[in-house]
Formats: structure tokens, C-alpha cells, sequence
């Protein structure tokens, strides 16, 4: 449901963190992971579901707006999910 503005006690601008700023280079990540590392936790921290679902919801416009700096790799099987880490520039 929709709130008032004048509802919240602060507003800050909308920024996204810089893929460099997040994910190690020589390293290839989940979206879950991801998820969490954009909220400054480890990737392998452990969370409920319905938090998980909170984080995704970060995650997911992140590497969509920062896709032209991303590299993906392919799931090893059907049922895992892709990797993703800063593309090289070199």
C-alpha cells in the first residue's frame, strides 16, 4: 500500500554502490550472495526466507543497472544459478 511522503522521517536519494566497490574481481558470485554483499554481510551469511526475498529485491535492479560492468557464467546444472563478477577491461 502506498504511503505519504510526509510519513517518512527521512528521504535520501536513490544510489547504487559501483560494482568495483562490492564484488572482488577474480571472484564470481551468486545473485544471492550479491544480495548480501550489498548490504555489507558475508556472502555465506545465513538468512530467513522472507529476508532473503528483501534482499533480492536490492540485488536484482543492481545488476540490471550495472550490467555493461558485469560478466555472467553459466549454471553448472538446471536447478543452480549463474555466476556473475566485474567484467575484465583489460
Amino acid at each position: 500500500m502506498p504511503r505519504q511522503k510526509s510519513s517518512f522521517n527521512r528521504l535520501r536519494p536513490f544510489e547504487f554502490r559501483e560494482p568495483a566497490d562490492v564484488l572482488d574481481p577474480d571472484a564470481m558470485y551468486t545473485v544471492y550472495e550479491i544480495a548480501r554483499l550489498l548490504q555489507g554481510l558475508e556472502p555465506d551469511t545465513e538468512l530467513d526466507i522472507e529476508t532473503e526475498g528483501i534482499l533480492l529485491d536490492w540485488a536484482i535492479p543492481w545488476l540490471v543497472t550495472n550490467a555493461d560492468e558485469l560478466c555472467f557464467g553459466d549454471p553448472e546444472s538446471d536447478d543452480e544459478p549463474g555466476h556473475y563478477g566485474l567484467l575484465d577491461t583489460e
